[in-house]
């Protein structure tokens, strides 16, 4: 019973002290942030552009938008891929993770303000 408890308890302990894969937690955010991205793109963006052109124009420029990030999400994300499996366990990588959640992040709610602001900086000088 003893060696059990004792198992159970070193188990419980390596449970909490496992290091995450960095490889995986960005990976993680850029999926939930390109999610967030399109969202915010679909609903504050295109209320912008739609008022500057009743046409498919709108619409064709959502899926530019969308597409665009796609490929600088991609480099963000490379050098993690690049990662072997022991790297992507080291806590040396907090600080880049910190930085590059914080790019994602930034990107993904502040982009489609920032478009938003400019579709209606140019209709205000158009109209």
């Amino acid at each position: 019973m003893a060696r059990s408890v004792s198992r159970h308890d070193a188990d419980h302990d390596n449970a909490h002290h496992v290091a995450k894969d960095w490889r995986r937690r960005i990976s993680d955010n850029l999926a939930y942030g390109l999610l967030t991205y399109t969202g915010l793109q679909i609903f504050v963006t295109m209320k912008q552009l739609k008022e500057v052109s009743n046409s498919m124009l709108p619409y064709l420029a959502l899926v530019v938008l969308v597409g665009a990030i796609i490929p600088a999400a991609r480099m963000l994300e490379r050098h993690w891929d690049r990662l072997d499996d022991v790297e992507a366990l080291d806590p040396v990588h907090a600080c880049r993770f910190r930085r590059d959640r914080m790019i994602i992040w930034l990107s993904a709610i502040g982009l489609p303000f920032l478009l938003a602001g400019l579709a209606r900086g140019f209709a205000m000088m158009g109209g």
